[in-house]
């Protein structure tokens, strides 16, 4: 009995240690061949791979070939299975045709074939193409807009504290998620700083919304007293009590967001994950400001209405409430432009899973964010045009004084070092 038993394990030993001999002598056989050792060399299904490989050799791989029927509009990927998900980028895709794909793997592990079949690979390209490019454009602009905000505040009465911050949880909000998406696969790697960036990411585009929000207010409280614009400004909450509100009010839907539900941040992505509901996380306070933005500008038009045919009755005053007249029309269209291009357009990104069109231009309005801010606040507004003429003025006038200067010195050297005349 001891006899048969030790022969018994023999054989298991034997046939274990040999597997690798097995598998070598295997990958010159046809695709059929290779598929059809059986679970002694190779247990092979349409989606998952076992393979033994010898734990003392760190550079032994093996090609692995799966029966699989690949559809004509379908992109195959290798995947390994890691804790809870499958993972591309440790297995390559070395050769597919109509029935096998074989997969290169330098490590051990559960493998798989993923199909995608709701999207091209072209078209992932594209949106990542488009995403390198049209990110950095919207990020120059929005550079420009909050240094045009900063150095033309004291000449502009209707650059307030909520546009500057808005262009400020704009810009690091795309510029983090360029970063991110530049560096998907080394960031995703390390799951912690994923689930941070995520929710960074989470922070200032809903700080970006609230300031939106404050912004409206500021424009409607403006609004109900046309004569008293420039002190009503100063009289409903000073900057500091403006950036609390605009940044405390994010910040803690974030903690009670990640408390609720930890794991909620680090999708594949470094975003939010859909599962569990905590996509609404972020939906639902976008829904909710948008709304309630609506709302006031429909307000805000219902008032201003009512404030024109008042003023045109009242002849007398037309000349003093001129200028404010024409001050409150100007923001309000640029607020109301900001608010289309910025907030409504969001609202496609609740259709981009069903359509690439929609994602496409989901992408460039999103990512063109800045440059509608300069065109709207910067371009349009008349007296950042004079600022923008002096300053080309000033700069023209410093490179002809420099090269005058260069000019006339360079002339004096000349003089200097010719000989004297006989």
């Amino acid at each position: 009995m001891q006899s048969e038993l030790c022969q018994v394990v023999t054989d298991l030993l034997d046939k274990l240690l040999n597997s690798t001999k097995i598998l070598e002598e295997a990958s010159s056989s046809s695709d059929q061949r290779l598929v059809s050792y059986g679970n002694s060399v190779l247990n092979a299904t349409e989606t998952l791979v076992s393979l033994l490989v010898h734990k003392t050799d760190t550079y032994y791989y093996k090609n692995i070939s799966l029966p699989s029927t690949v559809e004509p509009e379908g992109t195959v990927v290798c995947v390994n299975w890691r804790e809870t998900e499958w993972v591309e980028g440790s297995c390559e895709l070395r050769r597919i045709n109509s029935s096998f794909t074989s997969c290169f793997c330098v490590h051990p592990g559960t493998f798989a074939l993923i199909m995608q079949t709701g999207g091209s690979s072209r078209t992932t390209l594209f949106v990542f193409l488009l995403n390198t490019v049209a990110v950095p454009v919207g990020l120059v602009f929005l550079t420009l807009s909050l240094l045009t905000f900063i150095f033309c505040q004291k000449h502009s009465l209707m650059i307030n504290t909520a546009l500057i911050n808005l262009c400020i949880s704009l810009f690091l909000a795309h510029l983090i998620f360029l970063l991110t998406q530049t560096f998907l696969l080394h960031i995703y790697s390390i799951p912690m700083l994923c689930a941070v960036l995520a929710g960074v990411l989470h922070f200032l585009f809903l700080s970006a919304f609230v300031w939106m929000l404050i912004e409206a207010v500021l424009l409607f409280i403006s609004v109900k007293n046309l004569t008293k614009i420039r002190s009503k400004q100063k009289e409903v909450l000073g900057c500091k009590h403006l950036t609390v509100i605009g940044y405390l009010i994010p910040l803690f839907i974030v903690g009670v967001s990640a408390g609720g539900i930890p794991d909620g941040y680090g999708s594949n992505q470094c975003w939010l994950k859909l599962d569990k509901g905590f996509r609404w996380s972020f939906l639902a306070p976008v829904c909710l400001i948008l709304a309630l933005n609506l709302i006031l500008f429909i307000i805000i038009g219902i008032i201003m209405i009512s404030t024109l045919r008042k003023m045109k009755r009242q002849a007398v005053q037309m000349k003093v409430m001129r200028s404010d007249k024409r001050l409150i029309e100007s923001v309000m269209v640029k607020t109301l432009l900001q608010f289309v291009i910025i907030g409504c357009f969001w609202t496609l990104g609740f259709f981009t899973e069903s359509s690439d069109v929609l994602k496409i231009l989901f992408l460039i309005i999103n990512s063109q964010q800045g440059t509608f801010i300069f065109l709207v606040h910067c371009v349009l507004n008349s007296e950042v045009r004079q600022q923008y003429r002096k300053w080309i003025i000033a700069c023209f006038s410093f490179f002809q004084q420099k090269e005058k200067t260069a000019t006339e010195k360079q002339k004096k050297q000349e003089k200097i070092s010719r000989p004297p005349s006989e």
